[in-house]
Formats: C-alpha cells, sequence, structure tokens
C-alpha cells in the first residue's frame, strides 16, 4: 500500500485500465477522455473549490461538474457561527464533455457557465485560479439578498499537493483520478447585498477538488480537508476513503509549509444519528489523532430511482495532534473544515 508514482505517465492504456495506480506529490497523469471505456455517460468530470475564512467563520463552496447525463452547478455560502447553509444549483442534459473542463489541473484553462440566476467562472492561468460566482436571488443566512464573489487563489509551481489514481476491484476500467489542492491563500472581494468584504492577507484558504473518472454504479465516500495557519505556517489535511480500490495508496496525507506528510490509512468513527456530536479521526499508524465537531450540514438528496445521491457535508472544527515526517509532532485547535459523508447511486 501507499505506492508513490514518480514519473509523467498516460493514465490509461489501450484496454482503459490505469496504467500505474498509486498517489504522487504532483499531477503525473495524463487524462485523455477519448482512452476511457464503457461509454461517454459513465464519465465523471468536476471542479470543486471551497474557500474557508478562518477568522470569520463562513465558507464558500463552488461546483462545476459533467456526469454525463447532466451538468451540475453549484454555489454554497455556509455560516458557521449561525449554522446556517444558503445554496443555489442549476442542471443542464447531457454535457457529454462539452463544458471546457481542461483535461490537466496544472494546464492554463477558462470554464464558465451563466443562467438567469446564477453564473460560475473559473480561471487557471499560471501560478493563480481565479474565481467569479454570483448569484443575485441568493438569499444569505442573515437574510442579505444577493452573493457576487471574485477571489483568486495561488498555487505556487513546487508546492505539493495530493494526487491519486486508483480503480475499482469489481471493474478495473472504472477509474478514479483526483488530485486536491490545499493551503491556497485566498485574495480578492465577497460581496453580500451591498457591503463588499475585502479578505486580508491570511484569513481565508482555499482547497481544490479536482477529479475526473468513470465510476461503479454505487458509491459511499467520506472526505474531509481543512486548510489554515498552525504556529503561522499553512497547515492542512486531506483525508478519505471509501470510494475504489484503495490497496495501492490511499489519499490520506497532512500537508505543512505545502509538503506533504503522507498517511496511510485513517478511519472516521461518528454517530450517524447524531453527527453533531464529536468525530474521532485516526490513522492505523498512530500519525494522526484528531477530532472534529460539525457545526452545520451542507445537505442534499436527489432521488429519481436508478439515479439517487444523497449528500451531507459538515462544515465545523479540527482539533489534535500529527505527527510529520521528521518527527516533529504538531498540535491544532479549533481549525476550521468539513467532513462528508456521500452516497451516489448512478
Amino acid at each position: 500500500m501507499e505506492h508513490e508514482v514518480v514519473r509523467n505517465q498516460n493514465l490509461l492504456n489501450k484496454k482503459g485500465h490505469i496504467d500505474e495506480e498509486g498517489w504522487a506529490r504532483h499531477p503525473l497523469w495524463q487524462y485523455d477522455r477519448s482512452m476511457v471505456k464503457g461509454g461517454k455517460l459513465k464519465i465523471k468530470e468536476w471542479d470543486y473549490y471551497a474557500i474557508i475564512n478562518q477568522q470569520k467563520a463562513y465558507a464558500i463552496a463552488l461546483t462545476v461538474s459533467d456526469l454525463g447525463y447532466a451538468a451540475l452547478f453549484a454555489i454554497a455560502y455556509i455560516d458557521l457561527r449561525s449554522k446556517k447553509v444558503s445554496q443555489a444549483d442549476a442542471l443542464s442534459f447531457f454535457p457529454l464533455g462539452k463544458l471546457g473542463l481542461a483535461p490537466s489541473s496544472s494546464e492554463d484553462n477558462h470554464v464558465s457557465w451563466a443562467n438567469k440566476k446564477l453564473r460560475l467562472a473559473f480561471i487557471k492561468k499560471g501560478q493563480e485560479r481565479h474565481l467569479m460566482a454570483a448569484c443575485p436571488t441568493l438569499v444569505l443566512p442573515d437574510g442579505t439578498v444577493g452573493l457576487d464573489i471574485d477571489i483568486t487563489l495561488t498555487q505556487r509551481e513546487n508546492e505539493e499537493s495530493l494526487n491519486i489514481a486508483t480503480s475499482w476491484k469489481e471493474q478495473r476500467k472504472a477509474f478514479y483520478l483526483n488530485e486536491k489542492v490545499n493551503c491556497m491563500p485566498a485574495k480578492g472581494t465577497v460581496r453580500r447585498g451591498m457591503e463588499v468584504e475585502n479578505l486580508l492577507l491570511g484569513e481565508a484558504w482555499g482547497v481544490l477538488d479536482w477529479g475526473r473518472g468513470r465510476w461503479t454504479y454505487s458509491n459511499t465516500w467520506y472526505w474531509a480537508s481543512a486548510s489554515a495557519l498552525v504556529e503561522n505556517v499553512p497547515f492542512g489535511l486531506n483525508l478519505g476513503y471509501g470510494f475504489s480500490d484503495r490497496s495501492p495508496a490511499s489519499e490520506n496525507a497532512i500537508i505543512y509549509n505545502h509538503v506533504i506528510h503522507k498517511l496511510g490509512e485513517v478511519t472516521f468513527s461518528f454517530d450517524k444519528e447524531h453527527p453533531d456530536k464529536a468525530w474521532s479521526i485516526q490513522d492505523k499508524e498512530g500519525h494522526l489523532k484528531a477530532t472534529f465537531t460539525a457545526d452545520v450540514d451542507r445537505s442534499s438528496t436527489t432521488n429519481f430511482l436508478l439515479i439517487k445521491s444523497e449528500q451531507h457535508q459538515y462544515f465545523g472544527t479540527f482539533s489534535g495532534t500529527c505527527h510529520l515526517d521528521d518527527g516533529t509532532v504538531l498540535h491544532f485547535q479549533d481549525v476550521l473544515g468539513f467532513a462528508e459523508e456521500v452516497h451516489n447511486r448512478w
């Protein structure tokens, strides 16, 4: 387990199988949509961003996704103090790769979409990711109407990210290619109604969930993420399991000063009937011992019989200790982030 991939290579071979499964510190796999076997309707592509303001206790989540049979677009505002969520989303049908989502997370790209109530644009240029989103009719948790953001995240060239390429035991042509980029400092503006907030350096941090794949029909996964300053150094957690065969590698890592400190298997222990009770999150080797306290549930349910999705993304705080590769012990307290449980059948 925990096989590290260190060379650039094509993701899929002529059979549609991953040539070398594992994890990497940089996006080394080249994804080619035309090499995916099993039909265009089964291909899933998405860019998801979450920006969390550690000082002011709110988060903004943005989604552009191509699920084959439908495209999903969403903007969410999460207020951790009032424990409320406001969200707007939209669907279009049978995008089939036409949204313009890039085949590589590192190449410059511009993807945008808009209708009468929702506008989204993700622009990658060099080391910057420029995010623009607006929903003039969105009623925010405090009753203010309208949200408009213009935020730039910075990812320097040599900074490490958690990359993974794995498949499913029951169907090796089904695969999951993913990059999680933590600890991107955010600058720009957030406009709520007529009030404009300028983000201060060091208070807000972004994470990117960049994914491409072909999945099996029914899946449940768990994912947790946090990005903040700990002792004035960028610190992050990326933890996940349950999705695809993770025997080649997990996607669990501590990120400290933009360097990956790899973890093995991690489990979340929590009361599903009472998710507001403290979660216990630990790895098998004892390098991470953390608790997560959920403050607000960003939940959504879709049920069209053959197509069903139930998602619970809990925003709250992480506290605990972790060991870096050199044996350094870090203590972190009340770091804002999220942990999610998602079941999809499609």
